[in-house]
């Protein structure tokens, strides 16, 4: 694997450390129901992301694969169900970008797993009002 995939991998890697973080965040902000369980199922799912890229890298030889921060900034507004809602919809989007470029610098398996990514973070916009888009990932 050259250089441009194994760092497209990296990349991801950076962005679902901080994914797992803001939905954690997320849930503990918001009380039992409809909008915590789609909270849970995008931190479980954003969780497993995280550790496959880890492990795949570990595969790949990567000497030192990004680690989580140690803390990131939140966006503001979480008082809200509304504000979480929104908050949650934003990072979705945001991983389906990411997603979208993980399509484009890898290729097999890789690329393979992005587009199943991409194709539930689509889903899982719709939980936090997101609209159904022709191309997720592509602004």
């Amino acid at each position: 694997m050259s250089a441009s995939p194994q760092a497209a991998l990296r990349t991801a890697l950076a962005s679902e450390h901080g994914a797992v973080y803001l939905f954690a965040a997320l849930r503990s902000r918001t009380a039992p129901g409809a909008l915590a369980d789609a909270l849970r199922t995008a931190y479980d799912f954003h969780r497993a992301a995280r550790d496959l890229l880890a492990d795949r890298l570990a595969e790949l030889g990567d000497p030192a694969p990004p680690g989580a921060a140690p803390a990131y900034t939140l966006p503001g507004g979480l008082d809200t169900a509304a504000g979480v809602t929104a908050a949650a919809l934003v990072a979705e989007q945001t991983a389906a970008t990411g997603y979208g470029d993980l399509v484009a610098g890898t290729t097999g398996a890789d690329r393979s797993r992005a587009i199943a990514w991409l194709a539930a973070t689509a889903v899982r916009e719709l939980a936090f009002g997101g609209k159904p888009s022709t191309l997720p990932g592509i602004s």
